[in-house]
């Protein structure tokens, strides 16, 4: 494993991309509406984004608020229309009513990715059984990535979920890598990198003057400076 761990952070539109990069993000991932905790971004702004910088993007795709598909067919143009524009990379996770993975919308979903990587996001901490879910959708092509707090209520009450998990990598259903995000903090840092974690996501920690302010370069400098 490399020493050097990444650090993936939210961008809504070319001028948080151009900031996060110029602090040493990694990768970003692209959403709209963060009221809504993060939703698929126009074609126009992954366009933008992609012509701003030149290091990996992620975009969500998600059509609505909540861990429900929602509405299959919106899910799948969206995918479409962003893999005509180029996104190469994407993040998603849907789940039934009882907490269960939602596989035929997760598998619709994929199918159109034709093997692109993949995250599985936050849903999997809302999820009825993580170690169900992680087995039921370890065989499906391009996921690559868990992005989890290890509890719906932020990482200071998952890390010993994050942790446990982190010792499992080797097993069936966690060979996809663990990236760290939703009420991280830096404090959290030393003890993750100790367990094994090597990726962390970050979005208000990027933004020292709230959602309505660009990402600072400078917050993701520090974030990047502590990780090494």
């Amino acid at each position: 494993m490399s020493n050097r761990a990444l650090l993936e952070v939210i961008a809504l539109d070319a001028e948080d991309a151009v900031a996060a990069q110029a602090g040493g993000a990694d990768r970003l991932e692209l959403v709209t509406d963060m009221a809504a905790d993060g939703l698929t971004p126009p074609r126009e702004t992954f366009a933008a984004i992609r012509a701003a910088v030149d290091i990996p993007l992620r975009v969500m795709l998600r059509t609505t608020d909540g861990f429900a598909a929602g509405d299959g067919e919106a899910l799948l143009t969206a995918a479409r229309g962003l893999r005509a524009e180029g996104a190469t990379e994407f993040v998603l996770g849907f789940l039934n009513a009882d907490g269960t993975p939602d596989l035929a919308a997760v598998e619709a979903v994929v199918a159109e990715l034709g093997g692109c990587s993949w995250t599985f996001h936050r849903a999997i901490d809302r999820a009825a059984d993580r170690d169900q879910l992680r087995k039921a959708l370890a065989e499906l092509p391009g996921l690559d990535t868990y992005l989890t707090a290890g509890s719906v209520a932020g990482v200071d009450e998952g890390m010993p979920v994050l942790v446990a998990e982190a010792a499992r990598r080797d097993e069936p259903g966690y060979e996809a890598r663990i990236l760290v995000g939703g009420g991280l903090a830096l404090s959290h840092l030393p003890m993750l990198r100790e367990a094994g974690v090597d990726a962390f996501h970050i979005g208000g920690a990027a933004r020292p003057d709230g959602w309505a302010r660009p990402v600072s370069a400078a917050a993701v400098e520090e974030w990047r400076t502590a990780l090494g």
